[in-house]
């Protein structure tokens, strides 16, 4: 069986469109979605509408991201929070929500926060951040004691997860294995690509592959352009240049 796993698409229609055709191209079987589909991207409205139907076409699992909940939890008091330490991302909430359709919202909020699945016996914990929280970071340069002590509860052979937007691995000292997938429409690596995770599991053994696939950068700067809030021109040059800090 051979499953590809996204996350952190960020209404990056044009990523995600390359991605799905890299899956197609790589036979997989299935699609695993992380979460984060719409916040702060070029395109959020056709993004979610593509994840909505996206299971006419593929198998397809999807859990919920922490910028997810935050659409479909909007509040004033949130916005003027999330102001104090994330301004651009406030801003671009507040616009999100304003242009996402009432179904698309509903979609979002109506994702499970975590799945577990069990593929020819082995135990997977599909997360967004981490098993205790949604926007816990794992990254690369994460202690593996924290790692162990972030999963210690889930009863899994495997986690996988995103939200930090860069790829890495842990193997734990009682075998269990964490990977995050990276992100399709935000990288935060040094090529611009879109990244997203293959495994594939074949008699209780597993094989992972993060893949960089090439997409159209630059129009999708352009297209977050026309987007009206405050600091989007910083979220167009992320796209662009990811890995130098634009906010």
């Amino acid at each position: 069986m051979k499953i590809a796993v996204l996350s952190d698409i960020h209404g990056n229609i044009d990523a995600l469109e390359s991605v799905l055709d890299d899956i197609k191209n790589q036979f997989c079987d299935k699609i695993y979605c992380l979460g984060d589909y719409a916040m702060a991207g070029p395109e959020p409205c056709e993004t979610v509408d593509r994840f909505m139907n996206l299971k006419k076409e593929f198998d397809t699992v999807m859990i919920q991201g922490n910028t997810d909940l935050l659409i479909a939890d909007y509040t004033d008091e949130s916005y003027r929070n999330l102001q104090k330490i994330a301004p651009v991302m406030a801003e671009a909430l507040k616009d999100d929500v304003k242009v996402l359709k009432k179904e698309q919202i509903a979609f979002l909020r109506e994702l499970k926060p975590q799945e577990m699945i069990e593929e020819e016996g082995v135990k997977i914990l599909l997360v967004h951040g981490s098993p205790r929280r949604n926007n816990e970071n794992i990254m690369p340069d994460t202690p593996l004691s924290e790692i162990e002590n972030m999963i210690k509860h889930a009863d899994a052979d495997m986690i996988l997860c995103g939200h930090t937007h860069i790829p890495c691995g842990f193997q734990t000292s009682d075998s269990k294995t964490v990977v995050n997938v990276g992100s399709v429409g935000r990288p935060f690596t040094e090529k611009p690509n879109a990244c997203y995770l293959t495994l594939i599991i074949n008699d209780g053994k597993c094989l992972f592959e993060h893949r960089f696939v090439k997409y159209d950068n630059i129009r999708a700067s352009e297209k977050i352009l026309n987007r009206s809030f405050k600091g989007v021109e910083k979220l167009a040059q992320t796209l662009i240049k990811p890995y130098e800090r634009h906010f």
